[in-house]
């Protein structure tokens, strides 16, 4: 099939497939006499795969590792574990600095009076973070 039915059957854009190969993700497709691109059901079921694993979050380099272990039927699943286990320490600690940023950012909007004065809280906390709360390096409330 060409990128654009693997595409379709993937649910991966067919740019997307491009640059997948081209960062060495998965393979480069084979190609018929005219250059073009052509698929299989395995790199479909590939793609998917790639497909969930960023859906997911997962960076590349993790789905790249990811991918290797998904084709070594001899793998260890603790392997398998500890890759995730990694991605949701990842995760959590992306949480608790949007949390921070959260934090933030209410402090700033309950300083601001919201009404025709000039002064402006939030802006203040934007140009001088020592003033605006508990993220990035800020003061406290």
């Amino acid at each position: 099939m060409n990128i654009g039915e693997a595409a379709k059957r993937s649910g991966v854009a067919a740019k997307t497939i491009r640059y997948y190969e081209s960062v060495g993700l998965i393979p480069s497709a084979g190609r018929t006499a005219a250059g073009y691109r052509v698929y299989d059901r395995r790199d479909v079921e590939t793609l998917r795969f790639v497909h969930r694993a960023r859906s997911l979050g997962f960076p590349v380099k993790d789905v790249a590792s990811l991918l290797a272990l998904w084709n070594d039927r001899h793998r260890a699943s603790a392997d398998v574990r500890a890759l995730a286990e990694g991605h949701i320490h990842a995760i959590d600690a992306k949480v608790a600095e949007l949390q921070s940023i959260r934090r933030t950012l209410a402090t700033l909007v309950e300083r601001c009076h919201g009404d025709d004065r000039p002064d402006c809280p939030i802006l203040e906390g934007l140009a001088d973070p020592s003033t605006g709360g508990d993220c990035c390096g800020g003061g406290t409330a």
